[in-house]
């Protein structure tokens, strides 16, 4: 019965409607997951907008930032009782993301929603790519320690 009523309160007459809103609540929930991961929701919620839903890229970069508060605050909350977070440096990239996102929010205002659009690809593109050809420090730390040891 909660679910129906639940629902009910999304209930846009049926059909493309109530489409939309599954879409909205999937990929909300799969934003959640990459946000919680400290990944960056972002990377799902802006392109699914603006691809799916036709949104402006200025537009699905505003409806990002609204987003983030609330699933950035969980995430923090969930890493901190983890004990994920560093307090080392912690002060100092806060001041500066914020002159930062205080210079980024002025540039994004003023370029146009295309510009803006292919500069958001080029990013997401070139943090892909950096993604799949990194190298676990970890991991070939233990692969030198693994030939050093072999060796003697």
């Amino acid at each position: 019965m909660a679910l129906q009523n639940i629902w009910s309160v999304y209930d846009c007459g049926g059909g493309e409607n109530d489409i939309m809103i599954l879409w909205l609540f999937i990929i909300g929930f799969l934003s959640g997951i990459i946000s919680g991961m400290g990944i960056g929701g972002g990377t799902i919620l802006i392109p699914a907008l603006s691809i799916f839903f036709d949104y402006e890229q200025h537009t699905a970069q505003n409806f990002n930032l609204i987003y983030f508060i609330p699933t950035a605050i969980i995430a923090l909350f969930t890493h901190a009782k983890s004990g994920n977070i560093q307090k080392k440096g912690l002060l100092k990239i806060i001041l500066f993301g914020i002159v930062g996102a205080s210079l980024g929010a002025v540039l994004a205002i003023n370029m146009e929603a295309d510009i803006l659009r292919k500069c958001f690809g080029v990013f997401l593109f070139i943090m892909g790519i950096y993604e799949i050809f990194k190298k676990n420090k970890k991991t070939e730390k233990v692969k030198e320690e693994q030939v050093g040891y072999g060796g003697q």
